[in-house]
This record gives structure tokens, C-alpha cells and sequence, in this order.
């Protein structure tokens, strides 16, 4: 079997990859994750996907390397990692009471063949109060999320609902998909 490369520091997509119990490394894809001018966040989320598998499959000939990319959008626009507490509160007062759009893209890649696919999930916002947000983002200090939330931890109680394919694609990695994937590159799963 050949080796497998999550694309990826995530500490999240690492635990999520885990769930499949196939052995597997990690190593940071170094790619410029600048928007284009005018792109869309779904492609965003596709091309960023690709391009760290990519890179990561070239630095390691053989292996399959699995790169993926998440992008939050709010009504058009896309949304980072909030990166400090005041921008976490802010983004979720953007969000309060509204439907969030993420893009989850996943690509894996042996340098040659470049299996990818994407998941939508749509998020809908309860409407949240100023001391909610500041108790959420105090207690869970979600600065390296899109969308300035953790869903699979206390998060899951800012919203109202959860509309998607894989419930694993919110958190970061979809795994419905990857599997499908993995399996078309030669891995045996379960």
C-alpha cells in the first residue's frame, strides 16, 4: 500500500482522518492561500484543496497525499480564520441569525492522478446576543476556525441548523467523500 500525506498542521483534520484508521503522516502544503481577484469562495475552497495535495505529493514521490480547504461564506463574501477573540465576536455578530454557506473541498493526489471532490454545507445562525458570542469565543477561543466556531465542541449550540451531506465536512475533512476517493486511488476501506 502506498503511503499516505495529509496535506495539512490541522490538528482537527488529523483527528478526523484518524476516524478511518488507515496509518498516515502529516506535513504543512506551504501554498499561498491569497484569493484570486474575483473568485468565487467554493472555488477558492477547490483550488486551495488541490494545490496542497499537489504540493505535498511532490515532495514525496509515491505516496497519495490528501489536501483539503474549507471556505465560509457569508452572503457572497468569503470568511477567514478570525485570529483574535475581537474578530471571532465580530464575525459571529455578522453571522447571528443568518445561513452561513461552507465549502469543504477535498483533493487526493499522487502527483499524476488528482481525485477531488467538494461538500456544501449550509449553517443556519440562531440570533445570538453580545454575551453569548463574548462567552463562546471566551470559552472555546475558536481563532483558527473558519467561521470563528467549533461545531464539534460547544459550537453546535450557536445554531439553529445543520444542512449538509457529511457532517464531517463542517469540521474540516469530509470524510464521506475521501473515502470515495481513497478507494478510487487504490485503498481498501473498511
Amino acid at each position: 500500500m502506498s503511503a499516505l500525506i495529509l496535506a495539512s498542521t490541522s490538528r482537527y483534520r488529523a483527528e478526523l482522518l484518524s476516524r478511518l484508521r488507515l496509518p498516515f503522516s502529516c506535513a504543512a502544503p506551504e501554498v499561498d492561500e491569497t484569493p484570486l481577484p474575483g473568485e468565487p469562495p467554493s472555488a477558492l475552497a477547490v483550488r486551495l484543496a488541490r494545490a496542497k495535495a499537489i504540493a505535498v505529493a511532490a515532495r514525496h514521490p509515491g505516496a497519495w497525499a490528501i489536501g483539503s480547504d474549507q471556505v465560509a461564506e457569508l452572503a457572497g463574501a468569503p470568511l477567514g480564520k478570525p485570529g483574535t477573540g475581537e474578530a471571532a465576536c465580530a464575525q459571529l455578530t455578522a453571522m447571528s441569525g443568518r445561513e452561513v454557506l461552507f465549502h469543504t473541498a477535498v483533493c487526493v493526489s499522487d502527483g499524476e492522478r488528482h481525485l477531488q471532490a467538494a461538500d456544501l454545507t449550509r449553517v443556519r445562525f440562531r440570533t445570538l446576543r453580545a454575551d453569548e458570542i463574548a462567552r463562546y469565543v471566551d470559552a472555546e477561543q475558536p481563532l483558527d476556525c473558519a467561521g470563528s466556531f467549533k461545531c464539534e465542541g460547544l459550537g453546535i449550540a450557536l445554531f439553529d441548523a445543520i444542512h449538509n451531506q457529511d457532517p464531517t465536512a463542517l469540521v474540516g475533512l469530509p470524510l464521506i467523500a475521501l473515502c470515495r476517493l481513497l478507494r478510487q486511488a487504490g485503498f481498501t476501506l473498511p
